[in-house]
């Protein structure tokens, strides 16, 4: 063939394959849809491109997605067939953007399916974000991580609008400043973006729980199962845990089998300070991340392992992408270690990262994700391997070797991460109900206003050295008691700061402005002898 004829050809060529691209769609090359993907508990923002070129038909997802985004491609078609779209015969490549970010989860259905529904229409899709699995019949259905996500993003200021499946559009409407827009169908979702179908903004039940109003509003429950009159005697227990719930202060109960040590800490949970909306929802989303239905109470979680569990349930990780452990999931509320010796000394050791920084750090190969861990450590223990120790109407089975070995399990750096240290006594199952939960949520109310009044962000529990110094101020004799402590019973500077958090504590149930002689008096009864 002449040489002029074969350029002829290839121009030709070139200006056909050009026509393909942009004649088909006639305004852009890509359509664009956002949706987002969880990186452990964290949102990411995903964009969704389709493009549509003349060629083999065929149907592709690129962008390192995982299986569940794979499939969607059966579900899709099959959706679009049923709702009474023709599937292009077109090459379709749908493009997850950025592309070097793995993207899970069967909530990107939807967006896929409205930018190929979509195709020749000029619709801008704006700021809305898409989450729901479709059906085969074309219905939406709500998928586990919509929640976690929604929540996520709009923490991070991305999120104002969102089309999802109707159940999901409940809970998301519970989010401030987010407007959820329910669809139980693609064709609903087709018609509310070409404009033919009306859809308002969801709307959410109220929370029925009870509400203190200081810098912002607070939430609380008024009822609880468990009830603290249900604990006869061991005063000095109680109050430590009083105090423990007041100010987020980590707590230690050492005692004899019986004595009601996991009775008080299981109490706890309903005397525990007020939540803000955000704290909140984010216990709602870890509620959602472990696949249960979000309850929306004003209640702080309440973690327990075993014993037996291991160091990545307890610490959260994973071989390919970090996942949540108990540390993370019980973040603004309790984690309680009962029979606490019995825990491997590594998972022990390790808890001093989290108990001290508030934060815990999981690194591996692919991620590396930092997660809050502002709990209330809890622990319980027997004095001694059989638990008769201090018992005055039982003897010790144990030989002082035992006992030795039984304390050793437990570190002096672990145990210098604990604020309280009470002791519980032989229970007198006659002696008369001193006082009721009801009773102690009223003093943690007080002391939490106590607390937010000073403009603090954080518990008195858990406040760092410089907030330590600006709030927790000791009147000039606690002052010089506390100097004289320090030096009579060498304590560390660790110690030194949290007997002036506790006593700050002590002080805000008692309503003083200024921590007093008696009160730092009180906290020291509670350290570690």
């Amino acid at each position: 063939m002449p040489k002029k004829k074969r350029d002829n050809c290839l121009i030709a060529r070139i200006t056909r394959m050009n026509d393909d691209v942009l004649d088909f769609d006639g305004l852009k090359k890509f359509k664009r849809l956002k949706s987002a993907t969880l990186e452990s508990a964290i949102a990411r923002e995903v964009t969704l491109e389709a493009s549509f070129t003349r060629g083999l038909p065929s149907f592709s997802i690129v962008g390192l997605a995982d299986e569940a985004i794979r499939e969607a491609k059966d579900r899709v078609k099959s959706a679009l067939l049923l709702s009474g779209y023709q599937f292009p015969p077109l090459k379709i490549t749908v493009n997850l953007s950025p592309s070097d970010l793995k993207k899970s989860g069967s909530q990107m259905d939807l967006p896929i399916a409205l930018l190929i529904a979509l195709q020749n229409k000029p619709i801008d899709f704006g700021d809305f974000f898409c989450f729901a699995e479709l059906g085969l019949d074309g219905q939406t259905r709500p998928s586990p991580a919509i929640f976690a996500l929604a929540l996520s993003l709009a923490s991070q200021g991305l999120l104002k609008r969102v089309v999802t499946d109707p159940i999901s559009a409940q809970e998301l409407a519970r989010i401030p400043r987010v407007e959820a827009y329910a669809v139980k169908t693609l064709n609903e979702a087709i018609g509310f973006f070409n404009g033919s179908n009306k859809i308002a903004p969801a709307t959410s039940s109220s929370l029925r729980a009870k509400t203190i109003m200081i810098d912002q509003t607070y939430y609380y429950e008024d009822e609880t199962t468990l009830d603290f009159a249900e604990v006869r005697g061991q005063k000095q227990a109680k109050r430590a845990a009083l105090i423990a719930a007041a100010g987020f202060h980590n707590v230690l109960f050492s005692g004899a089998p019986g004595t009601g040590k996991s009775m008080i800490v299981k109490r706890m949970a309903g005397i525990l300070p007020p939540v803000s909306l955000t704290e909140l929802l984010n216990i709602a989303s870890l509620e959602s991340l472990e696949g249960k239905t979000p309850s929306f109470k004003a209640t702080r979680p309440l973690r327990s392992p075993h014993h037996t569990a291991t160091r990545s349930s307890i610490f959260g990780g994973g071989s390919k992408e970090s996942k949540m452990g108990e540390t993370a999931l019980a973040n603004g509320g309790i984690l309680f270690f009962d029979e606490l010796p019995h825990f491997s000394k590594a998972i022990l050791e390790a808890l001093r990262e989290p108990l001290e920084d508030h934060r815990l750090l999981i690194s591996r190969v692919n991620s590396k994700i930092v997660y809050e861990t502002r709990f209330l450590f809890a622990a319980a223990m027997n004095p001694c391997p059989c638990g008769n120790l201090y018992s005055k109407t039982r003897e010790c089975r144990c030989s002082q070797i035992e006992i030795d070995r039984y304390q050793a399990r437990l570190s002096d750096p672990f145990l210098d991460r604990v604020d309280l240290f009470a002791q519980t006594s032989d229970g007198d199952i006659s002696a008369e109900k001193d006082i009721t939960s009801a009773q102690m949520r009223s003093q943690t109310l007080t002391a939490f206003v106590m607390q937010k009044k000073r403009g603090q962000t954080q518990l008195n529990g858990k406040l760092n050295d410089a907030d330590t110094e600006r709030y927790c101020v000791l009147d000039r004799e606690a002052e010089e008691t506390l100097l004289l402590a320090a030096e009579k019973f060498a304590l560390s500077h660790r110690v030194v700061g949290k007997m002036r958090r506790v006593a700050r504590t002590i002080a805000d149930l008692d309503e003083q402005g200024t921590i007093g002689k008696r009160q730092l008096l009180e906290a020291l009864s509670f350290r570690k002898r």
